[in-house]
């Protein structure tokens, strides 16, 4: 889709502008946290404490809807190269603001399903989508470094949306909570969204990264591609081993965190943690991570991405082991200490991996893909987790279930190399 904008709004900048399409994309990114998981394991106790509802039931709706949301993700991906990163944005904001009204008027298990399903698709899904397919617009030889400074979003929303969302549903109960979210989302990021973000520097007859536009192309608004970028169809991708392996590694975590995190407020009470401290962990595993995220991008220039996302999922197995071994508060710091590090390092190896395998030219539409991965992965996590504490009134058996995944995802990251290396 053409964009009608001033064309010296974007060049008049006193800096290269794709640092404001950073800054959008980490709102972007904070601002998909009523959707994500660690936001909504905050919600859990209280609806099995208002409805009686059990943990299973919660646990089921959830990963259907997210199973159903993530059945969508391809189709969005394939919007965005369609229609572009910037009324996609804007519709992903509207409707995930909507999403969270919907979700204050929750009164049965359906309108709870209803809920969910449109908070994973607008909030963990598009809301993420979109910003991870803008920025390696923008970003080429700084890639890293532009997706490092967006996570710090995400970092910071899960740092702060857990303890907050307690105290929000303290004072205003769970309702008043969900609409808090709605108010700030439809405030302060769908003006911004319409405002600030533009789809590609070519448009405005710029490169990536800020370089100038080789004058001798017939065309200044063609996608600018580097020599040695590579630049994959999805069809193309699909028939590859390495997008499967690819594929593998993101959804291990996808699956095994958002199980953990989903019932961390159970998980943690086993080890007689409150409701706040559980909270307290999850906000510990995003301040770790976001200065490990910095690190890891000064690491990638000195190991290939396929060896430091190898030792991320070693280090998700030794904190996976600590808490299975947890029975008090230290051991607890521990494990968040743990799973701070390793989301810093894997969080940046997921959002660099897909373009810097497969290229830009389908970006939205391979994005998809891993993007429906992330989600139907992230749909069969909660549901087991709730299973076995319900049949065996703990945890331990899905979390050394999870534990084998992790360490064959290890095997698989280190052998999965880019294409063509």
């Amino acid at each position: 889709m053409k964009e009608r904008k001033p064309r010296n709004f974007v060049n008049k900048t006193p800096f290269y502008y794709g640092w404001v399409i950073v800054v959008m994309g980490a709102w972007a990114v904070f601002l998909s946290g009523p959707g994500q998981t660690y936001s909504v394991s905050i919600f859990i106790d209280a609806y099995v404490e208002e409805f009686g509802w059990s943990r299973s039931l919660i646990s089921t709706l959830y990963s259907s809807a997210t199973l159903a949301s993530g059945l969508l993700m391809i189709f969005m991906g394939k919007l965005i190269d369609r229609s572009g990163q910037r009324w996609m944005s804007v519709f992903a904001g509207t409707m995930l603001a909507i999403a969270c009204l919907v979700n204050s008027l929750i009164a049965g298990p359906f309108m709870l399903l209803v809920g969910f399903f449109l908070i994973r698709l607008f909030g963990q899904g598009l809301m993420e989508l979109i910003p991870n397919t803008l920025i390696p617009q923008w970003f080429v030889k700084k890639r890293g470094r532009a997706f490092a400074f967006m996570e710090v979003g995400g970092y910071l929303s899960s740092a702060a949306l857990p303890p907050l969302n307690v105290w929000l549903i303290t004072q205003y109960g769970w309702q008043g909570a969900w609409q808090f979210w709605a108010l700030i989302i439809m405030i302060s990021f769908v003006p911004l969204a319409w405002l600030l973000i533009r789809n590609r520097p070519e448009n405005y007859g710029i490169a990536p990264d800020g370089e100038v536009i080789n004058k001798t192309k017939s065309n200044t608004k063609e996608t600018v591609y580097f020599d040695n970028e590579p630049n994959w169809t999805l069809n193309e991708a699909l028939k590859s081993k390495v997008f499967w392996g690819v594929l593998f590694c993101i959804a291990v975590p996808a699956m095994a965190n958002t199980g953990m995190t989903f019932h961390i407020v159970s998980i943690l009470g086993e080890g007689n943690l409150t409701r706040g401290q559980a909270a307290f962990i999850l906000s510990l595993m995003a301040l770790v991570a976001f200065p490990v995220s910095f690190i890891a991008g000064l690491i990638l220039e000195k190991v290939t991405l396929h060896k430091l996302f190898a030792l991320t999922f070693v280090i998700e197995s030794i904190a996976l082991v600590v808490l299975i071994y947890m029975d008090s508060y230290m051991l607890a710091l521990l494990f968040g200490l743990l799973r701070g590090i390793a989301g810093g390092l894997g969080t940046l190896c997921i959002a660099l991996i897909i373009p810097q395998y497969f290229g830009r030219a389908h970006l939205g539409s391979i994005k998809g893909a891993g993007m429906t991965t992330t989600v139907i992965a992230s749909s069969l996590g909660p549901l087991p987790f709730g299973i076995a504490y319900d049949s065996f009134g703990r945890y331990n058996e899905i979390l050394f279930i999870m534990l084998l995944f992790f360490l064959l995802a290890t095997m698989i990251a280190w052998y999965n190399r880019q294409p063509n290396d």
